[in-house]
């Protein structure tokens, strides 16, 4: 095999990146997607939400607990004044001080009130599940992000290694015309075109370099981190070829966020109809408390008085007539369940819609990424074959210029058909809700 051949051959299979990539640390998808849950910032608001909504969750919050409070006043007084009594008696003070004191502590007790509290507690916790769900849609949806830049990075990845071939075998005939024009073989413009080729083709690697770059700035973003850490990825973007679209509606059925957030709010507005129709009944609550009371005058029949004991009590009340308003109310509430039935049904059309759409895309992309597979492979070995015949000088530049660009641009669609197909893949399992690291 002649030292030509070998470069020829060495340069399509052990093409390196550019040296912006060779000493960048590996960032594998694993990892990618684990400081993602750490860090993203819509992931940590969403967790945050949730951790309000349990705290919620109480049988305080539901009005289930008597409330205690405790109470106390100290008022003080300068007066100056003068009293006439019945008996024609006069009394005045001047500067006179006094003052009153009281404290106490209270309970007030709802014991029934139409089954409100109950309805509240179970909506309490029907509303920790909401807060759940959005979470899960949140990660699902941050996780495909990560996922899909993750894998479009890997097909820039590619891409510079193809626009890196282009010029290396561009810096190739630039030193073989050179050559050839320094011992008369060829002519001046040889050269010249080697040379615009190689400049093309560099132009075109430092633009892919630039849109690789902000592509990792991107993903920086998504994981939360500082967005000037530079990395590389593992080079691999296998695409699952065996996805069932019928498995994947039944998984959506079941793991859907949105539909089990539709799921939820039609059984919060169910609850909101039980707490509407509370108000039928009588509301009864338990009162008691302690107090105690001293003032003093200046003036008056009584110079001091102090008092300090119990009290308790049971209070009741009716709604008998509002203006109709608890029929119209109730009227709504069910409206709203309605509502909610109809934004269920709409979500999970939808998400059977997109299902559909995206399977369909999935499997074009599958079949565009084994015709690319096969064109590139063609490519591949006619630019095999057009570089021997241009190291013997059989073939023009025009010619191996043309197997050249043959080879990239193959390459080119072959990276971009592999992403495209790996994206339709993210996006069924994202809208079946069934997206992880094992697909």
């Amino acid at each position: 095999m002649t030292r030509f051949r070998k470069v020829s051959i060495l340069l399509l299979l052990f093409t390196v990146v550019s040296a912006t990539i060779k000493a960048q640390e590996v960032l594998r998808l694993e990892d990618a997607v684990r400081i993602a849950l750490e860090n993203n910032f819509d992931i940590k608001i969403a967790r945050n939400d949730v951790e309000i909504a349990e705290n919620n969750v109480s049988r305080a919050n539901a009005g289930m607990i008597p409330a205690v409070t405790g109470t106390f006043s100290d008022n003080n007084n300068i007066q100056t004044g003068r009293q006439v009594r019945p008996t024609g008696e006069v009394t005045s003070t001047k500067n006179g001080r006094g003052y009153s004191l009281n404290y106490g502590v209270g309970l007030n007790w709802t014991v029934f009130d139409g089954f409100r509290m109950f309805a509240r507690y179970e909506q309490l916790k029907e509303l920790e599940k909401l807060g759940e769900a959005n979470l899960q849609l949140r990660i699902l949806t941050n996780i495909g992000d990560v996922i899909g830049r993750y894998y479009d990075l890997v097909q820039q990845q590619q891409q510079l290694k193809a626009y890196d071939t282009a010029v290396a075998i561009s810096r190739l005939r630039v030193r073989t015309a050179q050559t050839r024009f320094e011992i008369g073989k060829s002519a001046r413009l040889e050269v010249l075109n080697a040379q615009v080729d190689y400049n093309t083709d560099t132009t075109n690697l430092l633009r892919q370099q630039e849109q690789y770059r902000n592509t990792q700035i991107a993903l920086n973003e998504l994981m939360g981190r500082p967005v000037d850490i530079s990395f590389s990825v593992v080079d691999d973007a296998s695409v699952n070829e065996t996805l069932n679209l019928a498995e994947l509606r039944e998984a959506a059925s079941q793991k859907s966020p949105s539909l089990q957030a539709a799921l939820v709010s039609r059984r919060i507005a169910e609850l909101d109809l039980k707490q509407v129709k509370a108000d039928r009944y009588p509301v009864i609550g338990l009162a008691s408390g302690y107090n105690f009371s001293r003032s003093r005058s200046a003036l008056g029949f009584a110079s001091l008085n102090s008092n300090h004991g119990f009290n308790y009590g049971v209070t009741a009340s009716i709604n008998i007539f509002n203006g109709f308003l608890q029929r119209r109310n109730e009227r709504n509430a069910r409206i709203a369940i309605e509502s909610s039935q109809l934004d269920y049904e709409r979500i999970k059309q939808s998400v059977s819609s997109q299902l559909a759409s995206a399977y369909q895309s999935y499997q074009t992309n599958l079949g565009l990424l084994k015709l690319e597979e096969s064109n590139q492979k063609i490519a591949r070995q006619n630019l095999d074959i057009t570089l021997e015949k241009y190291r013997l000088g059989s073939i023009s530049q025009i010619e191996i210029r043309d197997a050249q660009l043959n080879y990239v641009n193959a390459t080119v669609r072959l990276n971009t058909a592999r992403a495209l197909a790996k994206q339709s893949e993210i996006n069924l399992l994202e809208i079946s809700g069934d997206l992880n690291l094992n697909n």
